[in-house]
């Protein structure tokens, strides 16, 4: 099962990404202008839709029998030795994580619908209640978004398990969710409207209680925030809302955007969203790098426009890339070492 709905909203979670990562990497301090806000909006809800969608297609390729659990295994192997190679430069790497995620998931394969969420529940109360009992701050450097003793042994369960950036408590409780969503029927219009309706309902009524809360009593602010540092339950129920509304908004407008033809033009980078995360990092950052604006120099609206010119130069290759090849580079190399094949 393959909608291409879903690659557009791959998409949408990539250039959401792109955004918060060039901010992030050229220390660009954030304002109240409207580049900041969208910026500030996206932070931890990009990378939220991206691990759902992970989930929904995890789930996709269970239903059709086509991804055995040793396959993806070796896809998590795979993903996690080029994601701990990206983590010598990028340390805010996601893929390794995604190796993890991908277990969990096998462990859950055979898990009903209500076991889904509840496995999603239980990952996120683990994961909370450990903020409590040891020191987040542990291994971080907050000035400078630095992990200093990632590559000890300690700091890295540290950093996977609890309070990385991405960790599996409560992180893969998105890849739950995500599981859950791709055994609906994604196709149906009436399906569409309630994924909307009811991930702005959660959204805002998750949003408005966290700001109550902290307004309330600001010691409270910290432990019932919906930022993803720490990834509170709050956040978990916050970024999974704005998923399942951006998710079902895309589905429901799909058809129109075929009818515009840009449908293609917009899925189509979606279908290779592990090639163009890499890119966004080696390519993107890598010329900023080189131009020296890593350096806090540029402004918002600066960073704002090369993200958004970077995700359409990466949309357009990605269309005439489709029109020789079946898979993207990288997809192509994970496909000939798990499954030695290209095709």
């Amino acid at each position: 099962m393959r909608l291409q709905g879903i690659d557009i909203a791959r998409f949408i979670a990539f250039l959401g990404m792109v955004l918060v990562n060039f901010r992030i990497a050229t220390q660009v301090n954030a304002t109240s202008d409207l580049p900041s806000l969208i910026i500030n909006g996206l932070e931890g809800r990009a990378a939220a839709l991206f691990v759902i969608l992970a989930g929904v297609g995890f789930a996709f390729g269970q239903s059709s029998g086509r991804q055995p659990w040793h396959l993806t295994l070796r896809r998590a192997a795979f993903l996690f030795i080029i994601g701990m190679l990206d983590m010598i430069v990028f340390d805010a790497d996601i893929l390794h994580f995604y190796a993890l995620y991908f277990v969990i998931g096998i462990l859950f394969t055979r898990a009903s619908n209500k076991g889904l969420l509840l496995g999603a529940a239980a990952i996120t109360l683990i994961g909370y209640i450990a903020v409590f009992i040891f020191n987040y701050e542990a291994g971080w450097d907050f000035a400078t978004l630095k992990y200093n003793d990632f590559w000890s042994l300690q700091g890295f369960f540290r950093h996977s398990f609890y309070n990385g950036w991405h960790p599996v408590f409560p992180w893969a409780a998105f890849f739950l969710i995500g599981m859950w969503i791709g055994r609906l029927d994604l196709g149906a219009k009436n399906v569409q409207l309630r994924l909307i309706l009811g991930g702005i309902f959660m959204a805002v009524i998750v949003t408005t209680l966290s700001w109550g809360l902290g307004a309330l009593d600001p010691e409270l602010a910290e432990i019932t925030g919906t930022s993803p540092l720490p990834p509170t339950p709050f956040y978990i129920l916050a970024g999974t809302g704005s998923a399942l509304a951006t998710l079902g908004l895309i589905l429901r407008i799909t058809p129109v955007l075929d009818r515009l033809y840009i449908g293609a033009i917009l899925a189509a980078p979606g279908r290779m969203s592990l090639t163009l995360y890499m890119a966004h990092i080696y390519i993107g950052m890598g010329v900023l790098e080189g131009l020296g604006k890593l350096d806090g120099s540029l402004t918002t609206m600066t960073v704002f426009a090369i993200s958004v010119g970077f995700c359409l130069i990466a949309a357009l290759f990605a269309r005439l890339w489709f029109y020789k090849f079946k898979r993207g580079p990288l997809e192509a190399l994970m496909r000939l070492t798990t499954e030695g094949k290209v095709r």
